[in-house]
């Protein structure tokens, strides 16, 4: 039976974290993740684990001490925000290429400068292709969720690769919600014990890692990489289902809200999805058909499936909290306007870039995306497809 709680998104990791019971855990704290490993801290101090907590003298330092343990056989787990990432970024793309499934929290908060501590996803998207898998969460129980779920996705012998659980800094992460919690005896039976084919503490099979990678293996070795997102795709699928029989909280790619009629879609991530939702609600008590797609695994990208849940619509609105700086719409939009031109699905399709240093978004404004996406289904004319909403001037 479950246990009902009322937890913040951060305390929600931390106590995912305490069920799983890693084997390391380095740590260096930013905002406004700093609680996860804080709390983590007390379940280390009075024996609820039995975890080796590594206090580090920074993000680089906390994820190459998670390579390090990961390298030599043992679970490892950390924790991050923004700069932090970034800090960790040369890290990050040996931690994947290594094959190592380190999982790590990441509460998504702006990438400075200027300075700015509150939400967007600009931290998530400087990694999008690093070779980590990203699970992202519209609210606590699915920061919860998706943590249980990481070690089975990412340990997977035909994935191994690394896996972030994204939420939103401040707006989940520090915000109360009911929760639905796992007795600590099923979580440890359905994470099970990591038993790693090759690590560096196996006298008997010697290896290396992380060596000189030269022109006559290193394009292979890459390819191996991408083979192995291919693969996470089957495996985030068959875990869920396994889950879902544990819980009966049923995950997917993606979350298909009021989508068997749609023909206005929003396309979203992480706790604006809430938002839209009621929205959604208001809109169909007055006959729009509008719907929602929120997306749940961003990496690897489920092109084709989204493709098909596109398929339908009349006008399509990509939701991205985060700038892509790059004149042609921001990374969501880019990701999903590929999948559908690829999959032969053609829906016109707009871009909002909105939220960014955590400015509010509100229902008034996902209202009026709706009533854009009302006008282009009925002119079929996208007259700029690189737009932005909560922007002083423009409203």
């Amino acid at each position: 039976m479950s246990i009902r709680e009322r937890l913040s998104g951060n305390e929600a990791s931390a106590i995912a974290m305490k069920q799983i019971n890693p084997d390391v855990v380095a740590a260096f704290p930013i905002t406004p993740s700093t609680e996860i490993p804080q709390y983590f801290s007390t379940f280390v101090s009075n024996g609820s684990v039995d975890t080796e907590f590594v206090a580090v003298e920074s993000e680089h330092s906390a994820m190459s001490a998670c390579i390090g343990a990961e390298a030599a056989g043992a679970r490892a787990m950390t924790a991050t925000s923004s700069n932090g990432l970034a800090l960790m970024w040369e890290m990050i793309h040996i931690a994947a290429s290594s094959r190592l499934p380190i999982v790590m929290p990441l509460v998504n908060r702006t990438i400075s400068g200027p300075i700015n501590i509150h939400n967007d996803h600009s931290d998530a998207m400087g990694i999008r292709d690093s070779g980590w898998i990203q699970l992202f969460s519209e609210n606590n129980q699915e920061a919860y969720d998706n943590l249980i779920m990481a070690h089975r996705i990412a340990e997977n012998k035909d994935v191994m690769l690394p896996l972030a659980v994204c939420q939103d800094g401040f707006i989940t992460s520090h915000a109360i919600e009911n929760i639905e919690l796992l007795e600590d005896d099923k979580v440890k039976e359905f994470v099970g014990t990591y038993n790693p084919e090759h690590y560096l503490l196996d006298a008997n099979n010697p290896m290396a890692v992380g060596p000189l990678d030269l022109q006559p293996f290193f394009f292979e070795h890459k390819h191996q990489e991408a083979v192995a997102m291919n693969n996470a795709k089957r495996v985030i699928l068959e875990v869920a289902k396994e889950f879902e029989k544990l819980t009966g909280r049923k995950y997917g790619f993606f979350e298909e809200y009021k989508m068997n009629d749609a023909e206005l879609v929003i396309v979203c991530m992480n706790s604006t999805a809430g938002t839209t939702k009621d929205v959604v609600d208001k809109l169909r008590e007055q006959n729009i058909k509008a719907g929602l797609l929120k997306i749940r695994v961003y990496r690897p990208f489920p092109a084709e499936e989204i493709a098909k849940a596109l398929s339908n619509a009349k006008a399509i609105a990509v939701l991205d909290k985060a700038t892509g700086l790059n004149a042609c719409g921001a990374p969501l939009f880019t990701d999903i306007t590929s999948a559908m031109f690829v999959n032969k699905t053609f829906v016109p399709t707009v871009n909002y870039v909105y939220g960014l240093g955590g400015r509010d978004t509100t229902s008034k404004q996902i209202e009026k995306v709706y009533s854009d996406l009302a006008q282009i289904a009925k002119t079929g004319i996208v007259d700029n497809p690189y737009r932005n909403f909560g922007l002083r001037g423009d409203e």
